[in-house]
């Protein structure tokens, strides 16, 4: 597999802790050459869990062994990367139940009290045993931190990702925190790539199942690096602590915006080490008829691969804005729209702008970050889009990606 550049967006310090009501354990088993790959997290007690999956047609063996099994409590999440466990047929689920029974045995809980997740090379099945040889490694002295666990689940991922919020309802202070994985295969259909969320407060299934509704559409649902829905995409949300906090709607409303927070943040952290990304792009499409119109739109400019090559040439081509709007065939009219790239007008009137100063906009394309505006004067409705431009780079890490 080709190791691809650190990304620019790298975070320079990443935060770190060891959690309370979970035992975190990484090791190396064999799934990659060298680093670690394989995640296990073993919950003090059994505890509430909501999960999200990709909506793909083509679901991983995991996707379809949680589904089947999980009810939404859990003991244990085992989590491997390097191999996705995907189109393996039946061999996918005798793999995982074969893993998991023996993993039951070891911490006294039932079967669908265990949640699994794989991430890696599609089409190839593993040993078991990989896995299994490693559960007699479950005590004091191998337990990690919450970094460790996020550097376990990576593939082409160049940094860890992180999150942790603090929060205080009732005068009780708790922490709510989160690790991700994704950089390739990334426009999330349901949630994402994989992340975990931890709330440390006891919370129902019902309004964690609120929370992930209220927030996956603004958050994971609307990045994307390739336009390419992976077979694995998960997200799951736990409740890790006895803490009682009394989620009336006031408390709530704050929970919800802490958990807005968090999720904006990591899925940001995925766009921004997309695989071979050298800039940021943030589409904002503006007074749409619908919201479904603004983000089919927005999607549509972030995925173009004329736009993104665009951007990474540092061209603001926003005649190519133009195109991606149309082929939407959404019901919109040409002569309403206004571009922007930054603060910079390029058209409006159905044409370029005579105030369009090229020398203000080539300086403006050289930022790390940019900004697509699109104003469609058609209604009041917005969405914005997260994505990257697309490099040499990019196609050196997907050329070569088995090898």
């Amino acid at each position: 597999m080709v190791n691809k550049m650190i990304s620019i967006f790298k975070p320079k310090k990443i935060k770190d802790f060891n959690p309370i009501g979970l035992n975190i354990y990484t090791f190396n088993a064999g799934f990659k050459k060298k680093g670690k790959d394989l995640l296990l997290i073993i919950f003090d007690k059994t505890i509430n869990v909501c999960c999200v999956y990709s909506k793909t047609s083509t679901p991983s063996a995991p996707i379809i062994w949680d589904k089947k099994n999980n009810k939404g409590r859990v003991k244990a999440l085992v989590v491997n990367s390097g191999n996705a466990n995907a189109h393996t047929g039946k061999d996918g689920l005798k793999i995982i139940d074969k893993y998991v029974k023996a993993l039951t045995i070891i911490i006294k809980c039932k079967t669908n009290e265990v949640l699994v997740s794989s991430t890696g090379v599609i089409g190839e099945k593993f040993n078991p045993n990989l896995i299994i040889n490693k559960f007699e490694k479950l005590n004091s002295k191998n337990k990690n931190s919450l970094l460790e666990g996020a550097k376990s689940i990576m593939t082409t991922d160049t940094f860890p990702k992180i999150s942790i919020k603090n929060i205080n309802l009732d005068n009780q202070s708790f922490k709510i925190y989160g690790i991700a994985k994704g950089s390739g295969m990334i426009q999330p259909n349901m949630g994402t790539m994989l992340v975990y969320i931890f709330i440390e407060c006891e919370i129902s299934k019902k309004l964690m199942s609120r929370l992930l509704k209220n927030n996956l559409d603004n958050t994971f649902n609307s990045i994307t690096v390739d336009s390419d829905t992976s077979t694995s995409d998960t997200l799951m949300i736990f409740s890790v602590s006895s803490k009682k906090i009394n989620l009336n709607k006031k408390n709530f409303k704050k929970l919800n915006y802490k958990i807005n927070e968090l999720m904006h943040d990591l899925s940001l952290q995925v766009v921004k080490d997309g695989e071979g990304i050298s800039k940021l792009i943030r589409v904002n499409v503006l007074n749409a008829r619908s919201k479904k119109q603004a983000k089919k739109i927005a999607f549509s400019i972030a995925n173009s691969p004329l736009i993104k090559t665009a951007v990474a040439g540092e061209d603001a081509n926003w005649g190519r804005v133009i195109m991606a709007i149309g082929k939407t065939e959404e019901n919109i009219y040409q002569n309403k729209i206004r571009i922007m790239f930054g603060n910079y007008i390029v058209c409006e009137n159905g044409s370029i702008s005579k105030k369009i100063n090229i020398r203000k906009l080539d300086n403006y394309m050289k930022n790390k970050t940019i900004d697509i505006n699109v104003k469609l004067n058609l209604g009041k409705f917005n969405h914005t889009v997260y994505g990257n431009d697309l490099t040499f780079e990019y196609l050196k890490i997907n050329s070569d990606y088995r090898s």
